[in-house]
């Protein structure tokens, strides 16, 4: 599958005659084509203006990345959300993150993360 241009949006919904199909949910997964063996995966459950991501896993040895994290922001962006939830343990305690989610067509660059 190709990526989607910038400029380009998911919709949440979708009708189809009366009915009105709306995205609640969504399973990703991190792979180089459909139906071959992944390396990651994840469920995101939409809220609102929200997206909450649960239940990430990443096969042993294999992290989730910095451009990992920069997908789940394209994919947030292209459905017109405004913020990321995710809980991850660091130290054996839970941490709950929230990311503010810019605007598709925001003239400010993509968070880089850079090593020091």
């Amino acid at each position: 599958m190709k990526d989607q241009s910038p400029q380009d949006s998911l919709s949440r919904y979708v009708q189809i005659d009366k009915w009105i199909f709306e995205v609640k949910s969504v399973r990703a997964i991190r792979v180089d084509d459909f139906g071959k063996p992944y390396s990651a995966v994840a469920n995101l459950a939409v809220s609102g203006n929200s997206v909450y991501i649960d239940g990430l896993l990443t096969r042993e040895d294999d992290d989730f990345t910095r451009e990992d994290y920069q997908t789940f922001i394209k994919v947030s962006q292209q459905l017109g959300l405004d913020t990321i939830n995710f809980d991850r343990f660091k130290q054996k305690q839970r941490v709950s993150n929230i990311i503010k989610v810019q605007p598709l067509h925001s003239h400010k660059p993509e968070l880089k993360l850079v090593k020091v």
